[in-house]
């Protein structure tokens, strides 16, 4: 039998997600039992911004000191916009513009959004300094590559949310910018000293720490320069967190990532992420199938932690003073965001922001009233996690839109395979209509990818196709057999911008179509 006053304090330290666009019986119930929150998840997330709020204010009758957190970084990541990809710029594209009052202005919107809807975390800014080109899971969701540039941008992002009425929460400590895989799916390594890491990847969180940062999100990766055991597991790097002179809440990545759940495990992950230092324990997304995943409940995940945390307080194993001070943290973070009325509309368009970003190169006219869109692109990280198509979406409100997904054995040779992966994208190809407009969306165009492979063999039978580039931006002296839209997000707001170009130059390619035709009737 669990103490009542254990279990109270032990919720005050639980921010889990759920399944579901209605509150299940058992979350209403840990609320009124002093749960400190919850996380929402694309599939909690009613296009309807009236149907979240009204969601959110449930939660809060029954936890007037709730914290409501959301993922919502702009760009390639929305719950919010789930249904229909964001309209908001993306991290790499403000990094592009470099213009920190636009990057703060996005900040403010964001803070409207997740205000409008009733919750008051935002799961960002993206803090990570994206120095590895190959990262699976940050890419275009950092600012850019250098600490310098990450750090002013991070600032002022947390400066347009915070002044917005929202807690800002850096990710992911102490920088997931330099990691060869996903978290979500393996446990990173990244093998820098102390010192690159503070030349490289530290300086954006201590920017952020300066601008007044409500949380800071751990990550799930070993950095040897620190010992043996993951961020969220390990004292020292959030030992070094405190003594940059942080006092807000540390909040863990997703215990349910493979990085934690696959090692540790969830629960015994939990109790040594407080022996760390981490102050709020974000159970995870209960809709992500990852490792061992798929066969609990929502209930279940949420069950797991908070048992092991109350069985390691009971036993001794975890002193209950370092979960008191975690839960004065983050009674105090709900303090300081309690719901106050929405703010008239500060956000504005920020098209013309996109339209400085999106780059062509080539001639992108495509002279056909009908497109087939091949997606070359892996599956989306589970950080994205999104079911829809935006560019599909925006093509459609032009053009009358085919769309191939063309699956990893297209991209990547397999022994096993009845026919070569060259020979089924050939196949796939083929059944194009001749008259179709080709555009090809990609998001891994270095030398030698399985993509970049993909493009040079579509270029052999429809040299007339278009690339349409959502991940980095190709380098200067890239060289491709087929004219690009560089967009450096995969975004509604992005959508649109290529379907806008598309569109335009389509038109300029059938008007002068018409022109060299009246031409030649007249001589």
């Amino acid at each position: 039998m669990i103490d009542p006053d254990v279990a109270r304090l032990v919720r005050g330290v639980l921010w889990p997600g759920f399944l579901g666009r209605t509150a299940p019986d058992w979350l209403l119930r840990e609320l009124d039992g002093g749960l400190a929150g919850v996380v929402y998840f694309g599939q909690n997330l009613s296009s309807e911004p009236s149907e979240v709020a009204a969601l959110s204010a449930e939660l809060r009758d029954h936890r007037p000191e709730i914290l409501i957190g959301v993922d919502e970084e702009g760009g390639n990541v929305s719950r919010l916009e789930a249904q229909t990809g964001s309209t908001l710029p993306g991290h790499a594209q403000l990094g592009a513009l470099d213009d920190v009052e636009t990057t703060r202005a996005v900040g403010a919107a964001l803070a409207e959004r997740l205000r409008a809807a009733g919750a008051n975390v935002d799961l960002g800014p993206v803090a990570d300094v994206n120095t590895n080109p190959a990262n699976p899971v940050i890419g275009v969701r950092s600012f850019g590559p250098t600490a310098d540039l990450v750090s002013r941008h991070v600032a002022a992002m947390v400066d347009g949310l915070q002044a917005g009425g929202v807690a800002a929460c850096v990710k992911h400590y102490p920088g997931h910018g330099d990691t060869a895989s996903d978290s979500h799916l393996d446990l990173p390594r990244i093998d820098l000293d102390l010192a690159e890491l503070e030349a490289e990847h530290l300086p954006p969180f201590d920017a952020a720490i300066t601008a007044g940062v409500a949380s800071v999100m751990t990550a799930h990766i070993v950095v040897p320069a620190f010992g043996d055991a993951p961020a969220t597991l390990n004292p020292i790097p959030l030992r070094r967190l405190r003594e940059s002179g942080f006092d807000g809440v540390i909040i863990s990545d997703a215990l349910d990532m493979a990085a934690i759940r696959s090692t540790a495990g969830s629960g015994p992950g939990a109790v040594l992420a407080l022996e760390a230092g981490v102050d709020l324990l974000c159970i995870g997304n209960p809709s992500n199938l990852g490792p061992k995943q798929g066969a609990t409940t929502d209930e279940d995940d949420y069950l797991e932690v908070f048992e092991a945390v109350c069985t390691a307080v009971a036993d001794g194993e975890l002193d209950r003073a370092i979960v008191e001070r975690a839960a004065a943290r983050v009674a105090w973070l709900a303090q300081t965001v309690r719901p106050s009325p929405v703010p008239e509309r500060v956000e504005g368009r920020f098209s013309d922001a996109i339209r400085r970003v999106v780059r062509v190169r080539g001639d992108v006219a495509i002279a056909a009233s009908a497109i087939t869109l091949v997606d070359l692109r892996d599956r989306p990280t589970f950080a994205v996690a999104s079911a829809h198509d935006p560019f599909a979406e925006a093509l459609a409100e032009r053009f009358d839109v085919t769309r191939l997904a063309a699956g990893p054995s297209l991209r990547t040779p397999d022994p096993h395979a009845e026919a070569p992966a060259s020979d089924e994208l050939t196949l796939l190809l083929e059944t194009i209509p001749a008259d179709d407009g080709v555009v090809l969306l990609a998001d891994r165009l270095g030398d030698d990818t399985p993509q970049r492979l993909a493009v040079d063999r579509v270029a052999l039978v429809r040299p007339d196709a278009v690339v349409v580039s959502v991940g980095l931006p190709l380098a200067e002296d890239a060289v491709l057999p087929l004219p690009v839209i560089d967009t450096l997000a995969a975004s509604r707001a992005s959508a649109d911008r290529v379907t806008e170009l598309l569109a335009a130059a389509s038109t300029a390619a059938a008007t002068h179509h018409l022109h060299d035709q009246h031409h030649r009737n007249g001589s």
